[in-house]
Protein backbone atom coordinates (compact mmCIF):
# COMPACT_ATOMS: atom_id res chain seq x y z
CA UNK A 1 0.00 0.00 0.00
CA UNK A 2 1.12 3.46 -0.41
CA UNK A 3 1.68 5.80 2.46
CA UNK A 4 0.89 9.36 2.16
CA UNK A 5 4.09 12.21 3.15
CA UNK A 6 2.70 15.57 3.92
CA UNK A 7 5.57 18.28 4.53
CA UNK A 8 8.01 16.41 2.22
CA UNK A 9 10.16 18.86 1.43
CA UNK A 10 11.09 20.27 4.95
CA UNK A 11 13.53 19.15 7.18
CA UNK A 12 11.90 16.23 8.67
CA UNK A 13 9.94 15.64 5.63
CA UNK A 14 12.74 15.38 3.57
CA UNK A 15 14.58 12.83 5.89
CA UNK A 16 11.47 10.74 6.49
CA UNK A 17 11.08 10.33 2.66
CA UNK A 18 14.75 9.12 2.28
CA UNK A 19 13.91 6.48 5.31
CA UNK A 20 10.70 5.17 4.14
CA UNK A 21 12.54 4.76 0.16
CA UNK A 22 15.88 2.86 2.22
CA UNK A 23 12.98 0.34 3.56
CA UNK A 24 11.60 -0.01 0.17
CA UNK A 25 7.86 1.46 1.29
CA UNK A 26 5.51 3.04 -1.44
CA UNK A 27 5.84 6.80 -0.99
CA UNK A 28 3.70 9.76 -2.79
CA UNK A 29 4.42 13.36 -1.64
CA UNK A 30 1.85 16.48 -1.78
CA UNK A 31 4.19 19.59 -2.46
CA UNK A 32 3.15 23.36 -4.01
CA UNK A 33 6.63 22.62 -5.94
CA UNK A 34 7.01 19.23 -7.54
CA UNK A 35 9.61 20.52 -9.96
CA UNK A 36 11.80 21.87 -6.95
CA UNK A 37 11.36 18.71 -5.09
CA UNK A 38 14.39 16.17 -4.58
CA UNK A 39 13.15 12.48 -4.55
CA UNK A 40 14.46 9.26 -5.77
CA UNK A 41 12.82 8.52 -8.65
CA UNK A 42 10.49 5.65 -6.98
CA UNK A 43 8.96 8.33 -5.16
CA UNK A 44 5.39 9.71 -6.68
CA UNK A 45 5.14 13.36 -6.60
CA UNK A 46 2.12 15.08 -7.01
CA UNK A 47 1.34 18.93 -6.47
CA UNK A 48 -1.14 20.61 -4.27
CA UNK A 49 -1.61 21.88 -0.91
CA UNK A 50 -3.64 21.15 2.58
CA UNK A 51 -6.28 23.71 1.63
CA UNK A 52 -6.57 22.40 -2.06
CA UNK A 53 -9.67 19.70 -1.55
CA UNK A 54 -9.02 18.56 -4.94
CA UNK A 55 -5.72 17.77 -5.15
CA UNK A 56 -5.59 16.25 -1.43
CA UNK A 57 -8.80 14.09 -2.79
CA UNK A 58 -6.16 12.58 -6.00
CA UNK A 59 -3.98 12.51 -3.05
CA UNK A 60 -5.25 10.38 -0.98
CA UNK A 61 -6.39 7.96 -4.03
CA UNK A 62 -5.49 4.37 -2.85
CA UNK A 63 -2.91 5.68 -0.01
CA UNK A 64 -3.55 3.58 3.28
CA UNK A 65 -1.20 5.61 5.87
CA UNK A 66 -1.01 9.09 6.42
CA UNK A 67 2.15 10.85 7.75
CA UNK A 68 0.73 14.91 8.75
CA UNK A 69 3.10 17.56 9.22
CA UNK A 70 1.52 20.94 9.28
CA UNK A 71 4.00 24.33 8.84
CA UNK A 72 3.12 26.80 11.49
CA UNK A 73 1.35 29.15 9.78
CA UNK A 74 -1.84 31.03 10.21
CA UNK A 75 -4.12 28.63 8.80
CA UNK A 76 -2.16 26.12 10.57
CA UNK A 77 -5.28 24.78 12.32
CA UNK A 78 -7.90 24.45 9.33
CA UNK A 79 -5.12 22.61 7.16
CA UNK A 80 -5.05 19.83 9.86
CA UNK A 81 -8.49 19.56 10.44
CA UNK A 82 -9.65 19.54 6.54
CA UNK A 83 -6.68 17.00 5.97
CA UNK A 84 -7.73 14.50 8.45
CA UNK A 85 -11.35 15.11 7.36
CA UNK A 86 -10.80 14.44 3.71
CA UNK A 87 -8.12 10.86 4.75
CA UNK A 88 -11.46 9.72 6.44
CA UNK A 89 -13.82 10.35 3.72
CA UNK A 90 -11.10 8.44 1.71
CA UNK A 91 -11.20 5.38 4.08
CA UNK A 92 -7.70 6.04 5.75
CA UNK A 93 -7.70 5.22 9.54
CA UNK A 94 -3.47 4.82 9.92
CA UNK A 95 -2.11 8.49 10.97
CA UNK A 96 1.25 9.16 11.88
CA UNK A 97 1.03 12.95 13.38
CA UNK A 98 4.10 15.17 14.27
CA UNK A 99 2.56 17.28 16.85
CA UNK A 100 4.79 19.02 19.69
CA UNK A 101 6.53 17.95 23.06
CA UNK A 102 3.74 19.24 26.03
CA UNK A 103 1.30 19.99 23.50
CA UNK A 104 -1.25 19.11 26.05
CA UNK A 105 -0.32 22.20 28.46
CA UNK A 106 1.42 24.83 26.44
CA UNK A 107 -1.28 26.65 25.55
CA UNK A 108 -0.30 29.72 25.31
CA UNK A 109 1.93 28.64 22.42
CA UNK A 110 -0.80 29.00 18.74
CA UNK A 111 1.20 26.14 17.46
CA UNK A 112 1.46 24.13 20.44
CA UNK A 113 -2.28 24.46 20.82
CA UNK A 114 -2.98 23.87 17.33
CA UNK A 115 -1.04 20.68 17.34
CA UNK A 116 -3.02 19.35 20.92
CA UNK A 117 -6.40 19.88 18.82
CA UNK A 118 -5.30 18.24 16.12
CA UNK A 119 -4.58 15.18 18.85
CA UNK A 120 -7.84 15.37 19.87
CA UNK A 121 -9.27 15.32 16.39
CA UNK A 122 -7.47 11.90 15.98
CA UNK A 123 -8.76 10.30 19.17
CA UNK A 124 -12.23 11.78 18.58
CA UNK A 125 -12.16 10.14 15.34
CA UNK A 126 -11.25 7.13 16.11
CA UNK A 127 -7.94 7.37 13.93
CA UNK A 128 -5.02 4.61 14.69
CA UNK A 129 -2.83 7.05 15.40
CA UNK A 130 1.07 7.71 16.72
CA UNK A 131 1.77 10.55 17.75
CA UNK A 132 5.28 12.41 17.85
CA UNK A 133 5.43 14.65 20.16
CA UNK A 134 9.23 16.21 19.44
CA UNK A 135 10.79 19.20 21.36
CA UNK A 136 12.62 21.32 20.03
CA UNK A 137 14.92 20.90 16.94
CA UNK A 138 18.61 21.31 16.98
CA UNK A 139 18.12 21.89 13.32
CA UNK A 140 17.19 25.47 13.74
CA UNK A 141 20.39 26.05 15.39
CA UNK A 142 20.97 26.86 11.88
CA UNK A 143 19.08 30.43 12.14
CA UNK A 144 21.53 31.73 14.71
CA UNK A 145 24.87 29.94 13.28
CA UNK A 146 26.00 33.63 12.06
CA UNK A 147 25.67 34.96 15.17
CA UNK A 148 27.42 32.83 17.47
CA UNK A 149 29.99 32.37 14.66
CA UNK A 150 30.58 36.26 14.16
CA UNK A 151 29.59 37.76 17.25
CA UNK A 152 29.94 35.20 20.11
CA UNK A 153 26.43 35.68 21.32
CA UNK A 154 24.21 32.38 21.93
CA UNK A 155 20.86 34.39 21.00
CA UNK A 156 18.42 31.63 21.58
CA UNK A 157 17.14 31.93 25.39
CA UNK A 158 16.85 28.32 26.71
CA UNK A 159 16.74 29.59 30.33
CA UNK A 160 17.72 27.56 32.80
CA UNK A 161 15.77 24.46 33.19
CA UNK A 162 16.87 22.45 30.52
CA UNK A 163 16.00 21.70 26.62
CA UNK A 164 16.19 18.01 25.28
CA UNK A 165 16.79 19.49 21.93
CA UNK A 166 16.30 16.27 19.27
CA UNK A 167 17.85 15.60 15.77
CA UNK A 168 15.54 16.46 12.47
CA UNK A 169 17.09 12.67 11.77
CA UNK A 170 16.01 11.03 14.79
CA UNK A 171 12.49 12.27 14.20
CA UNK A 172 12.21 11.03 11.00
CA UNK A 173 13.41 7.65 11.17
CA UNK A 174 11.15 7.27 14.01
CA UNK A 175 8.22 8.41 11.82
CA UNK A 176 9.62 6.21 9.51
CA UNK A 177 9.57 2.76 11.87
CA UNK A 178 5.64 3.83 13.02
CA UNK A 179 4.83 4.59 9.67
CA UNK A 180 5.64 1.40 8.13
CA UNK A 181 4.37 -0.58 11.49
CA UNK A 182 0.72 0.62 11.43
CA UNK A 183 0.80 -0.04 7.48
CA UNK A 184 2.13 -3.27 7.81
CA UNK A 185 -0.32 -4.41 10.58
CA UNK A 186 -3.06 -6.98 9.61
CA UNK A 187 -5.62 -4.81 12.03
CA UNK A 188 -5.66 -1.51 13.25
CA UNK A 189 -3.20 -0.84 16.05
CA UNK A 190 -3.77 0.95 19.21
CA UNK A 191 -2.89 4.78 19.39
CA UNK A 192 0.16 5.89 21.06
CA UNK A 193 1.93 9.11 21.88
CA UNK A 194 6.51 9.01 22.00
CA UNK A 195 8.34 11.78 23.22
CA UNK A 196 10.96 13.01 20.69
CA UNK A 197 14.07 14.06 22.28
CA UNK A 198 18.05 14.55 22.54
CA UNK A 199 20.64 12.87 24.55
CA UNK A 200 21.45 16.07 26.54
CA UNK A 201 19.11 18.24 28.48
CA UNK A 202 20.63 21.91 27.38
CA UNK A 203 20.67 25.21 29.23
CA UNK A 204 21.43 28.61 27.76
CA UNK A 205 24.78 28.74 29.25
CA UNK A 206 25.15 24.96 28.70
CA UNK A 207 24.78 25.66 25.00
CA UNK A 208 26.84 28.62 24.84
CA UNK A 209 29.61 26.83 26.54
CA UNK A 210 29.47 24.02 23.66
CA UNK A 211 30.06 26.35 21.38
CA UNK A 212 32.60 28.26 23.41
CA UNK A 213 34.78 24.51 23.56
CA UNK A 214 34.48 23.59 19.99
CA UNK A 215 35.26 27.59 18.65
CA UNK A 216 38.04 28.16 21.11
CA UNK A 217 36.49 31.17 22.56
CA UNK A 218 33.99 32.51 24.34
CA UNK A 219 30.36 32.93 23.36
CA UNK A 220 28.62 34.27 25.74
CA UNK A 221 24.27 33.37 26.78
CA UNK A 222 22.65 36.59 25.57
CA UNK A 223 20.31 35.63 28.82
CA UNK A 224 16.68 34.53 28.98
CA UNK A 225 14.67 37.51 28.04
CA UNK A 226 12.87 36.51 24.56
CA UNK A 227 12.53 40.60 23.41
CA UNK A 228 16.11 40.68 21.39
CA UNK A 229 15.27 37.09 20.10
CA UNK A 230 11.56 38.37 18.97
CA UNK A 231 13.09 41.55 17.21
CA UNK A 232 16.26 39.27 15.78
CA UNK A 233 13.32 36.77 14.49
CA UNK A 234 11.20 39.59 12.76
CA UNK A 235 14.13 40.30 10.66
CA UNK A 236 13.66 37.43 8.53
CA UNK A 237 9.96 36.07 8.88
CA UNK A 238 6.51 37.80 9.38
CA UNK A 239 5.72 39.57 12.39
CA UNK A 240 3.37 37.25 14.05
CA UNK A 241 5.58 34.41 13.57
CA UNK A 242 8.19 36.00 15.33
CA UNK A 243 6.15 37.03 18.58
CA UNK A 244 4.75 33.26 18.52
CA UNK A 245 8.73 31.98 18.26
CA UNK A 246 9.16 34.39 21.41
CA UNK A 247 6.06 32.81 22.67
CA UNK A 248 7.71 29.22 23.13
CA UNK A 249 10.84 30.57 23.71
CA UNK A 250 9.04 32.16 27.32
CA UNK A 251 7.70 28.55 27.79
CA UNK A 252 11.28 27.02 27.32
CA UNK A 253 12.38 29.84 30.31
CA UNK A 254 9.51 28.55 32.47
CA UNK A 255 9.13 25.02 32.03
CA UNK A 256 11.93 23.64 29.75
CA UNK A 257 11.28 20.59 27.81
CA UNK A 258 12.65 18.11 29.81
CA UNK A 259 12.41 13.79 28.83
CA UNK A 260 9.89 12.12 30.94
CA UNK A 261 11.25 8.88 32.41
CA UNK A 262 12.21 6.09 29.95
CA UNK A 263 11.44 8.44 27.33
CA UNK A 264 15.51 8.04 26.02
CA UNK A 265 15.59 4.70 26.66
CA UNK A 266 12.72 4.04 24.05
CA UNK A 267 14.06 5.95 21.58
CA UNK A 268 17.18 4.27 22.02
CA UNK A 269 15.36 0.96 21.54
CA UNK A 270 13.59 1.88 18.21
CA UNK A 271 16.61 3.30 16.36
CA UNK A 272 18.68 0.60 17.79
CA UNK A 273 21.52 3.38 18.51
CA UNK A 274 22.82 6.50 20.11
CA UNK A 275 20.50 9.57 19.53
CA UNK A 276 22.35 12.36 17.68
CA UNK A 277 23.96 14.76 19.62
CA UNK A 278 23.97 18.41 19.48
CA UNK A 279 27.65 18.76 20.23
CA UNK A 280 28.04 16.84 16.86
CA UNK A 281 25.03 18.81 15.30
CA UNK A 282 27.27 22.05 16.07
CA UNK A 283 30.59 20.61 15.17
CA UNK A 284 28.95 20.23 11.39
CA UNK A 285 28.01 23.58 11.79
CA UNK A 286 30.96 24.75 11.92
CA UNK A 287 33.28 22.72 9.73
Amino acid sequence: MTILVTGATGRVGHHLVQQLVQRDAKVRVLTRTPASADFPATVEVMQGDLLDLAALRRAFAGVSTLFLLNAVTGDEFTQALITLNIARESGVERVVYLSVFGADSAVSVPHFAVKFGGERMLDAMGFSATVLRPTYFIDNEVMIRDIILQHGIYPMPLGGKGVAMVDARDIAEVAALELIRRDQAIDKLPSETINLVGPDSLTGTGAAAIWSDLLGRPVHYAGDDPHGFEQNMATFMPAWMAYEMRLMAERYVSDGMLPEPGDRERLVRLLGRPLHSYRDFARALIA
